[in-house]
């Protein structure tokens, strides 16, 4: 082992002998030994940051408690391990004494040079964990105040222990953090409510502050949740709540231009008809005509007022959320694309059985539906044809609503399927946004359903189908559930 790489060790002994005897069976241990005959000197060599000292209680000088104290009292030199040895301090009195003093052993003569070198191993062993334990902890502290997102450290009472600074940042004026106060009762008040948690359960939700959003987490420290102490994160969410509403508000937008189209000539047909109806009625000499005519014009105008509102369906939303009847409102996004569909050729059909009323907000489930209707009637071929299915279905012991779009396509490819869902992944170049169906997902998960997919590039069984599940029932919608646009 080469000097530089050898532990340095500090023998501090008024006895030449001993000290020359302690020197040779650690250096044939492997250790550098370094020598002082007075506890000053010691004092001294202990400045040199020595790996392990070595240190009798008989000095000339000092006392040997009296050394061992100061060094453990040092800043500087007060992680150095301390072996205390004595020749004639040898009663339990001495040896209580000797740890007192900050002593992490003590060794009586006669020492067995087995025991000496495996005890010092040992404290070397004690003082490497020990700098370890340090520089984690240093590492801890640095990455727990470094993080944006605030973390507090609770009793079983509710009562902060410690906090970092974005913590602090977070609660603003409102809540001042001191050891022991209870942040979860301010938070509590801020929400209304008179408490978030009780006991060890764990707790997620969001509250606004002021002008912000505001996460919070909570949950129990310890094995399997079940330790005395719990962690608060505290997050704001006020930007992530912004552009995700911005985000929907885009695709929303985008969902509407693309209908524009389809909507114009669902439009201009019954529009050409009252025109020519109103003609023909003027024209008339004939009472009944002219009855027929009218009356056909403004069954033509019914028609128009009926695409108006579907159209509106994506724009306006109720206020709070309603019952409603998926088969219906899934025939009208139907109606809406089924003349663009035509101009594909391909045939939209829907099979509608009854089933159970969603508590959710219409716009929304509309704007989910008719993306994924749209997504199919773009990916089916001319001459085929995209299905439309609702179902009641039992899932997990309740009652819900199914909905399958299936399309006869060329499939998904399997490099796309890992990101159908990530926001802005497109594969329509620049005629597509890429947040269709993320939005979806989204607007699906506050309604506490799921959507999912399977698709075959088989040939001959190639096709995507798109199922999309929500639970019948009223429910708290998730934070963020209502279309506040």
């Amino acid at each position: 082992m080469p000097d530089l790489q050898k532990p340095r060790i500090l023998i501090a002994d008024d006895r030449e002998e001993n000290r020359y005897v302690l020197g040779r069976v650690l250096s044939g241990a492997g250790y550098e030994c370094m020598e002082a005959g007075t506890g000053a000197r010691a004092l001294e060599l202990a400045e040199t940051q020595p790996d392990l000292i070595i240190l009798d209680v008989r000095l000339p000088d000092v006392s040997g408690y009296e050394v061992c104290s100061r060094i453990k009292q040092n800043p500087r030199t007060g992680s150095i391990p301390i072996l205390q040895i004595s020749a004639s301090f040898i009663s339990p009195d001495d040896r209580v004494r000797a740890l007192d003093a900050g002593a992490d052993g003590y060794l009586t003569h006669p020492i067995d040079r087995m025991v000496l070198v495996a005890t010092v191993r040992a404290l070397l062993r004690l003082r490497v964990a020990e700098a370890t334990a340090r520089d984690t902890a240093k590492q801890w502290e640095t990455t727990f105040n470094s993080l944006s997102e605030g973390l507090a450290i609770l009793d079983a009472e509710n009562r902060l222990i410690r906090w970092n600074s974005a913590f602090a940042e977070i609660c603003g004026h409102g809540f001042r953090p001191e050891a022991g106060k209870d942040p979860l009762a301010y938070f509590a008040a801020v929400a209304g409510k008179d408490k978030l948690v009780s006991g060890q359960e764990r707790y997620s939700g969001e509250i606004a502050m002021s002008n912000r959003s505001v996460q919070l987490s909570v949950g129990a420290i310890g094995h399997e949740g079940e330790g005395p102490e719990k962690i608060l994160i505290v997050s704001d969410i006020t930007d992530r709540k912004l552009a995700d509403y911005a985000m929907r508000t885009a695709e929303k937008l985008a969902a509407t231009g693309k209908l524009a189209n389809a909507i114009a000539h669902e439009i201009n047909n019954p529009l050409e008809a009252v025109t020519n109806l109103i003609f023909l009625a003027q024209a008339s000499n004939s009472v009944n005509a002219i009855h027929d005519h009218l009356a056909t014009a403004a069954t033509e105008l019914d028609r128009i007022a009926r695409i108006t509102r579907q159209t509106l369906a994506f724009h306006r939303d109720t206020q709070s959320p309603v019952a409603v009847d998926v088969c219906k409102l899934l025939r009208d996004v139907v109606a809406l694309y089924e003349s663009s569909a035509a101009g594909k050729r391909v045939k939209l059909m829907i099979d509608a059985r009854p089933s159970p009323p969603v508590h959710g907000f219409p716009g929304q489930l509309a704007q989910v539906f008719g993306n994924l209707v749209r997504n199919a009637t773009e990916a089916a071929p001319a001459g085929s044809e995209v299905v439309v299915r609702v179902r009641a279905i039992h899932r997990n012991g309740g009652v819900g609503t199914r909905v399958m779009i299936h399309d006869r396509g060329p499939g998904i490819p399997e490099v796309v399927k890992e990101r159908i869902f990530d926001p802005f992944f497109t594969t329509k170049e620049l005629k597509g946004s890429g947040l269709g169906l993320w939005v979806s997902r989204r607007l699906i998960a506050r309604h506490h359903g799921n959507i999912r997919f399977r698709s075959s590039e088989q040939a001959g069984r190639s096709g995507a189908t798109f199922e999309v599940y929500l639970p019948s029932g009223k429910m708290p919608l998730e934070p963020g559930g209502r279309d506040d646009g």
